[in-house]
């Protein structure tokens, strides 16, 4: 009998061990039920929306918060706020999630995608420069996975050419870059506080700035184009175009009762990932996230890439990358694909239809046909296809015991010993899903 349970040997994770995400108290509950009981339950300026802004604005050290109904909302908010319009490019990465790039889109925009710098896979700032043209207006920065990208570089190429700098930290709450929380490092900044975030509030988003114009211009985006000034009612009179994007008192209570563990969960985060980076920096053709030492992570994802060539394995890098993921959910370890191909290699703009007509790609405005190459992206390519992430949504590293992980990295010892056995493994057919997940037939 083979030692891989895969083959029916021991399984090496015992049942069990997994927190299952999001973990709600007694505490989460009351606060939710204290919404049902006051009554108020949305509103422009309701309670529990404005207490959040404001504990959120103070957590990252931010003059202006608006909170909204999700990520993209934020991000759209940005990009508004920012005077994007028809023609407009708008510089982003070429990895990350779809809504880092259409939110450029729901402003008229034109997504323009760089590739990544492989080791933090982050926007290549080496390569923004050459991507700008008279038409740039702005960056969107992605800190994926939790990890800032270069704000010091990108600053110097936004201020040179007069671009606006967002940051998309959508996944990066309480990460740092050189000791300023994520959110505070471009004009403005975005997180999302979908269920899979460390600060989870189901659904929900979060706009941040230290601009007064940026922060009322998003606030018009927000409600319905109107300019409410504080302390004073409603006029109804629209001047810009609004995207109705208020979130509801229910989430944002929910979400301020999580903000109060938030710390706990990044830095048992941190603790779980450097541990299972010392156990994985052990094993050949296995590479751990590399963080750089001037910024930290939440491990919003802890992506493993594997190195086939450097074990002796030719073929398809996507077949051995599905065989080890096979063996290592056998043995009771939770991982997962996330995002399978570069973002212009999406449909969306394959296809180049746009929301309609071709806009925003072939806009009069823009005076040209907007042409996405997903052979220009190789740094991206070679990461999706040799790479998985290890703890997926439901089980993400924020809240795993110390002892769970200690199994997993036994677990991984153990398939990376037994690779005559792993190259044995059938692989079933992928089918894309939706949201970039992938899953078996």
């Amino acid at each position: 009998m083979s030692n891989l349970a895969y083959f029916g040997g021991s399984k090496t994770v015992p049942d069990g061990l997994q927190v299952r995400w999001p973990v709600i108290t007694e505490e989460d509950k009351r606060a939710v039920m204290a919404v049902l009981e006051r009554g108020t339950l949305w509103g422009a300026n309701a309670p529990e929306a404005t207490a959040f802004q404001n504990e959120w604005a103070e957590y990252i050290g931010s003059q202006y918060c608006i909170a909204l109904n999700s990520g993209t909302a934020a991000l759209h908010c940005a990009v508004a706020a920012a005077g994007i319009g028809p023609g407009d490019e708008v510089i982003t990465s070429a990895f990350s999630f779809l809504a880092s790039a259409t939110a450029i889109m729901h402003s008229n925009g034109v997504p323009i995608f760089v590739d990544i710098d492989p080791r933090i896979f982050n926007l290549d700032v080496r390569q923004v420069e050459a991507k700008i043209t008279p038409r740039t207006k702005a960056i969107v920065a992605v800190d994926i996975h939790g990890v800032p990208a270069d704000y010091d570089e990108l600053r110097a190429v936004a201020e040179k050419h007069n671009l606006v700098l967002i940051e998309d930290a959508c996944q990066a709450h309480g990460s740092l870059y050189k000791g300023v929380k994520a959110g505070k490092l471009g004009a403005m900044g975005a997180f999302s506080l979908n269920t899979t975030k460390n600060l989870p509030g189901g659904e929900g988003g979060l706009f941040v700035t230290d601009s007064a114009e940026f922060h009322g211009k998003a606030n018009m985006t927000r409600i319905f184009g109107e300019y409410i000034e504080p302390g004073k009612g409603r006029s109804y009179k629209a001047y810009t175009l609004g995207w109705h994007y208020r979130t509801q008192e229910m989430p944002a209570a929910f979400a301020r009762s999580q903000l109060k563990r938030l710390d706990t969960y990044v830095a048992n985060a941190q603790r779980n990932g450097q541990y299972l980076t010392e156990v994985l920096n052990t094993i050949d053709g296995v590479t751990p996230p590399y963080i750089p030492p001037d910024r930290t992570t939440n491990y919003h994802k802890f992506r493993v890439i594997l190195d086939p060539r450097a074990l002796g394995v030719e073929g398809d890098p996507k077949l051995f990358r599905d065989r080890v993921m096979a063996a290592l959910k056998a043995e009771g370890v939770s991982v997962a694909l996330w995002q399978t191909f570069p973002l212009p290699a999406n449909p969306l703009f394959q296809i180049g239809e746009g929301y309609g007509k071709k806009c925003p790609f072939a806009c009069p405005h823009y005076g040209q046909q907007a042409v996405y190459n997903p052979d220009d992206y190789p740094a991206t390519w070679h990461l999706v296809n040799n790479s998985f992430v290890v703890c997926e949504e439901t089980y993400p590293i924020y809240p795993q015991p110390l002892e769970l992980m200690k199994y997993y990295g036994e677990a991984f010892k153990k398939v990376f010993a037994n690779l005559d056995e792993v190259l044995k493994i059938e692989i079933k057919p992928a089918v894309e899903v939706a949201d970039g997940r992938v899953e078996k037939v």
